[in-house]
């Protein structure tokens, strides 16, 4: 082709290019959508779909972003760890999803991890969890331990908690109840309570029969201190329970439950009656008194047409992270994963829970530590919260460097950006 040739090629390239970038800015930003809606954990994992779903149509009202509108991609991985890969995988390499909200249990986090690092996708993950973890292409909106964990069992050992100086350690035989037990075990040695006066148990997802588990924990509190369950029960072995509870005829008087990982939706389902004054720790209450609860609270109420008014702390986790998603691609202009990776730092909103929370460079929130007690509506009176937000202590002191690096669960030790200091706190 000579020169001239390529001269008059030119407009008609140059009209080619127009038009392909006309269509490319036309075409919607897929948003993976990544929640059990089957399994032990839809009882918990479902509602975040919706969620989801309710902030994609909210922000297409207000004209998408970027000038595109918001598509979801749905992919259920049925409470199976294995599936989640598979369907991270899916929404990365196959829908391209330009991010994606998805998964509860730290085993399901773990699983996907080496897939979002792989392909450079963008994960919020919007539950509390154990810390001991850093990745560039996960942003955790739900608490560390110091946000949540060590909050609650401060609060037990204060005199307005009880004084509590015995302990059930609880919860469902994963990565997130072993490691968190094992940071509040070496806090509560640290703070002067015997090993004889820590008792810790683990059950399998799904468990149903507590009667002797619930015998053993009375039997324990029945040696003359008072005492206290520390619950890091996931998913539906939480109705199972609680149901067991009352069935004991044990209550918040004789035996308080401070529950990680269950809050007022679960509670709706179980129901109420003999489990009024139970506690539960979290960093929002849907019972919270602020402007921006009542426009939450209204928003998921008018998504599902009035059938529904309940929120917890992880739909408002998942509303943060939406909402901070949202501000970055605007800020950089783009959907590009390195680019908003850098637009999220710093990025703050006025949350629900009536606090101006704050994304750090160590990829977690800054934000306030509460604790409920049960009322007879179901829904969580707030008893006691912090004066200020916490900052995510990612790295807990109470473990050593030896223990992080031999940890006896299922999944490989995943850490994908800790050799970066602007992704570690120590």
């Amino acid at each position: 082709m000579n020169f001239a040739r390529i001269l008059r090629s030119l407009p008609t390239l140059f009209l080619v290019l127009l038009v392909s970038a006309a269509h490319a800015a036309e075409d919607p930003i897929r948003v993976g959508i990544l929640h059990s809606q089957s399994g032990t954990m839809a009882i918990s994992e479902s509602v975040l779909k919706d969620t989801v779903l309710m902030l994609i149509a909210d922000q297409n009202r207000k004209g998408g972003l970027l000038g595109r509108k918001l598509e979801p991609v749905i992919v259920d991985p049925a409470s199976d760890w294995g599936a989640f890969t598979d369907k991270a995988f899916e929404l990365l390499a196959k829908e391209k999803a330009a991010v994606v909200f998805g998964c509860w249990t730290s085993s399901s986090r773990k699983a996907v991890i080496p897939v979002f690092e792989r392909f450079n996708g963008l994960l919020f993950y919007p539950v509390q969890y154990e810390g001991e973890e850093s990745s560039r292409n996960v942003f955790y909106t739900g608490a560390a331990p110091s946000q949540q964990a060590i909050p609650a069992v401060r609060y037990l050992m204060s005199k307005e908690g009880g004084e509590i100086r015995r302990w059930v350690l609880l919860g469902t035989d994963y990565v997130y109840p072993r490691t968190t037990n094992r940071i509040l075990s070496a806090y509560l040695a640290n703070e002067g309570v015997a090993a004889e006066n820590i008792t810790t148990i683990y059950t399998p997802f799904g468990h149903s029969d507590w009667r002797e588990i619930v015998a053993r924990v009375k039997a324990f509190g029945s040696e003359g201190k008072r005492t206290a369950v520390i619950s890091t029960i996931n998913g539906d072995a939480n109705t199972h329970f609680y149901k067991e509870l009352m069935a004991q005829q044990v209550n918040a008087n004789t035996l308080p439950v401070m529950a990680l990982s269950v809050g007022e939706r679960e509670m709706r389902d179980i129901g109420v009656s003999g489990l009024v004054g139970q506690l539960a720790a979290w960093n929002y209450f849907q019972s919270v008194s602020s402007p921006e609860n009542d426009t939450f609270v209204r928003m998921w109420a008018d998504f599902n047409e009035q059938r529904d008014r309940t929120t917890n702390d992880p739909m408002e986790a998942t509303f943060i992270g939406f909402r901070m998603w949202a501000q970055a691609v605007t800020q950089a202009g783009t959907t590009d994963v390195n680019a908003v990776r850098q637009a999220m730092y710093g990025q703050r909103i006025k949350a629900p829970s009536g606090f101006e929370v704050v994304m750090n460079t160590n990829h977690h929130l800054s934000k306030p530590a509460m604790i409920g007690r049960l009322n007879p509506m179901g829904t969580f009176d707030v008893v006691w919260r912090s004066i200020n937000p916490i900052k995510a202590s990612v790295w807990s002191r109470y473990i050593p460097e030896s223990a992080r690096l031999t940890a006896d669960w299922t999944f490989p030790w995943v850490c994908g950006g800790c050799t970066e200091p602007t992704f570690k706190e120590w």
